[in-house]
């Protein structure tokens, strides 16, 4: 279910950096030199190719929770610091609280437990709106992604859209159908309850899909967590890694560099066997690629 995991950069301390729905690992790509430089970085793609399509099964963030504790078993990895965007951040969850010894925080980036909304929740979709999204993307995939992708990128910025809209139309409509329904379905609310690990919700204060008011939901109901910080970024769209980078990064570092990683206290904060082998890259990252 995972592909392409190589490691970039040299440090002491590893991150993860995990995508989401339709993306890929070149999400990353403009905050991936600055966190190279100091740390070890992991990344991978989620497998959205279309093997297996027909196995309803497939689509469960609980087997995507296993995918991700087998990959970081499988490059012997512990005590990271997992960042997920989107939803990868639920999976992380999942996954941090059957091996919190794989994790020290948690960065969910645009995260979400249930995007529907209800009488004592707001998820940011309305029944009607998953339906008839469901039904497009199930009719004509490619229409559909054409306008999602704008509206999730919330610029037309072509160093924003590209990576995005790359990956998003080489999913296969079937696994973007399986995936949906999983994911907007879904209600992963009950996790939060059990996840341990300190963690850092990061939402964008004009994201349609994952509104701060998701944060703070997600913030105020983890009471078993060693720290739940909201940070907001004052920006547009659901990928704030590709439209405020800077912001993105100054977060990260917020949370590497300032003892975040075992701090004991809640605050909101908003502001703007596998082996490994060698692998050339330009410039002066290093990088190991999975072989």
């Amino acid at each position: 279910m995972y592909l392409n995991p190589r490691i970039v950069g040299c440090g002491e301390r590893t991150l993860v950096l995990s995508h989401g729905y339709g993306a890929s690992q070149a999400i990353w790509d403009k905050v991936l030199p600055h966190l190279s430089k100091s740390n070890k970085v992991l990344l991978f793609d989620w497998d959205f190719s279309g093997a297996a399509a027909d196995e309803e099964e497939r689509y469960t963030f609980s087997r995507f929770a296993d995918e991700l504790v087998m990959l970081m078993d499988e490059v012997k990895l512990k005590g990271a610091v997992y960042v997920g965007h989107s939803m990868a951040g639920m999976v992380g969850c999942i996954a941090s609280v059957r091996r919190p010894d794989l994790f020290t925080h948690l960065v969910l980036v645009g995260a979400s437990p249930r995007y529907m909304n209800s009488e004592d929740y707001e998820g940011g979709f309305d029944k009607s709106d998953i339906d008839e999204m469901l039904k497009n993307i199930s009719s004509d995939f490619h229409s559909w992604a054409k306008g999602f992708v704008a509206l999730a990128v919330g610029t037309t910025d072509p160093s924003a859209v590209e990576p995005l809209a790359r990956s998003f139309f080489a999913m296969d409509p079937r696994v973007a159908h399986g995936l949906a329904r999983m994911l907007f379905l879904g209600d992963q609310r009950e996790v939060l309850d059990r996840v341990v690990v300190p963690c850092t919700m990061v939402h964008v204060s004009g994201d349609f899909a994952a509104p701060p008011s998701v944060g703070r939901y997600m913030q105020n109901r983890m009471k078993r967590c060693a720290s739940a910080t909201l940070e907001t970024i004052d920006s547009v769209g659901h990928f704030p890694q590709l439209v405020a980078p800077e912001e993105m990064l100054r977060i990260l570092d917020i949370v590497l560099g300032e003892g975040r990683l075992a701090a004991g206290v809640v605050e909101e904060r908003s502001g703007n066997d596998g082996s490994l082998a060698e692998a050339e890259v330009n410039g002066d990252v290093d990088a190991v690629a999975m072989s």
